[in-house]
């Protein structure tokens, strides 16, 4: 499908726009979340915004079997270490664990991101904070991403992101965020 639109003189990022309104409708349940995650979707979307940096997003990062380059760029660059502005490219099975799971949940907002990538300095600055960021963190890896939803509990979204069956999910009730990442399946926390 993609050969026939570039033949027909569409950019990706046309494409992009004309799947934006179909988007929701891929959606994977809960009953293929595992398949959506071995390449089984059509179109993925993630849609997110940072309170620290006034920033948001909203874009397909895949279609018909392939990243788009130019999302996963806009997803790398939106989860940066806000601190110091220092960049890796996220993990992409993160990313799709996160597609995941938010679909699963069945709501409109986005994400809130509170913490992607982490620099090793700002790493460092949080362990000497607090007793529960990890020294090797996935964060330091681009494989993490700490997550809230407004219109969600911390339990609906770990269970969402659990089911995916891909991961490791860490439930923060008392900060009201979920930690998301590509690690070996395992999860945490209340």
């Amino acid at each position: 499908m993609i050969d026939k639109i570039r033949s027909a003189g569409m950019t990706r990022r046309g494409l992009l726009g004309a799947f934006a309104a179909t988007a929701v409708t891929a959606a994977p349940t809960y009953s293929n979340a595992a398949g959506f995650l071995r390449r089984a979707g059509d179109v993925r979307r993630l849609s997110m915004y940072s309170e620290r940096t006034g920033e948001k997003i909203d874009t397909i990062y895949w279609i018909e079997g392939e990243y788009i380059a130019e999302a996963i760029r806009e997803i790398n660059v939106f989860m940066r270490d806000w601190r110091n502005n220092q960049m890796m490219d996220i993990d992409t099975r993160t990313v799709d664990i996160m597609a995941a799971s938010h679909s699963l949940l069945e709501v409109n907002e986005p994400y809130m991101l509170l913490s992607g990538y982490r620099s090793p300095a700002t790493n460092a600055m949080l362990r000497s904070r607090s007793s529960g960021v990890a020294k090797n963190s996935l964060h330091l890896k681009g494989q993490a991403a700490d997550l809230r939803l407004s219109g969600r509990s911390v339990s609906q979204m770990a269970r969402a992101a659990a089911a995916c069956k891909a991961g490791g999910v860490g439930k923060y009730s008392g900060s009201n965020f979920v930690h998301m990442d590509c690690g070996p399946v395992r999860s945490w926390g209340s």
